[in-house]
């Protein structure tokens, strides 16, 4: 729904009912997450959920969002909105199994024995966008705060993709006979994802050949304890690129466009991945030089 309250000041609002059936199945046993897998209706989900008996497996929430755009300054735009989404019930691995779920295990909690688990959240917050547009000059800026919390029964946590802040700005200038020469710069800026620290280290050893296996000299592995879920957050991610783009005009229907390009221009290295056991990090991308050749007829 949107209201025209004057030509330049817009109200929204929107409102929605969804449902899925697919499941994220991410590990908190990684400090950063590579992979995200989904799987599709879990069977093996618990038969009561908050003193009711589950009827079927989707996971389900609500959403809430209002915001205004306005245009009262020349050849720019600012549309701020705010946002609440309620998930009163997710399905996600169950971190807290440790049998089973078979005959022998049936007199121990569901939560000690199922694959999956339910747990309830709630998502919340705004953004701020700014969008400034004058012959060749274009300006793109936005702002987003924000919040993410779930609760599993056992404790109220912040999962991996809980952000609070979150910035981007683009810059671009088109200028040139037939604006040919276009610069465009564009930098983000985001807070720290939440992890799980390491709590301490212990040697295990797991026997390979039964009984007749020779655990008095064979070698021991390194496994690690962890701390409270996710109440640690890695460092800040940020990163500045630019692009600079030339076309030359063949004819009527012939354009050659070189372009050169500079990712994460002040080399600032960003976190990848971590070995839990050695703490090894990973980086991403350092700076890198790109040129490229386009031909277009």
């Amino acid at each position: 729904m949107k209201y025209n309250i004057t030509k330049k000041i817009r109200l929204k609002f929107a409102a929605g009912l969804y449902s899925q059936n697919y499941v994220a199945a991410t590990s908190d046993r990684d400090v950063v997450n590579l992979f995200y897998g989904f799987l599709s209706s879990p069977d093996d989900l618990p038969r009561k959920y908050n003193g009711k008996d589950v009827k079927d497996n989707l996971q389900r929430s609500q959403h809430l969002i209002a915001g205004i755009e306005i245009d009262e300054i020349p050849y720019t735009t600012v549309n701020i909105e705010g946002y609440f989404k309620n998930f009163p019930r997710i399905v996600s691995l169950n971190r807290y199994k440790i049998y089973e779920d078979n005959e022998y295990y049936m007199d121990k909690p569901e939560i000690e024995r199922k694959d999956f688990i339910f747990e309830k959240g709630q998502a919340y917050g705004g953004d701020i966008t700014l969008k400034f547009e004058y012959k060749g000059l274009y300006l793109w800026a936005v702002y987003s705060l924000g919040w993410v919390v779930r609760n599993d029964g056992v404790v109220k946590y912040a999962p991996h993709f809980d952000r609070r802040h979150n910035v981007n700005l683009l810059l671009s200038y088109a200028c040139g006979k037939r604006k040919s020469w276009q610069f465009d710069i564009r930098w983000n800026f985001g807070s720290g994802f939440p992890y799980t620290q390491n709590q301490g280290y212990y040697p295990y050893y797991l026997p390979t050949d039964g009984i007749g296996d020779d655990y008095v000299s064979a070698n021991e592995n390194i496994s690690f304890f962890l701390a409270d879920l996710n109440k640690a957050r890695l460092p800040a991610y940020h990163r500045l690129d630019a692009n600079i783009k030339k076309k030359f005009f063949i004819g009527e229907r012939n354009v050659i466009e070189l372009n050169a390009g500079v990712t994460n221009l002040y080399n600032y290295r960003n976190i990848f991945y971590v070995n839990r056991i050695s703490n090894q990090i990973v980086y991403q991308l350092p700076l890198i030089y790109s040129f490229g050749l386009s031909w277009s007829f």
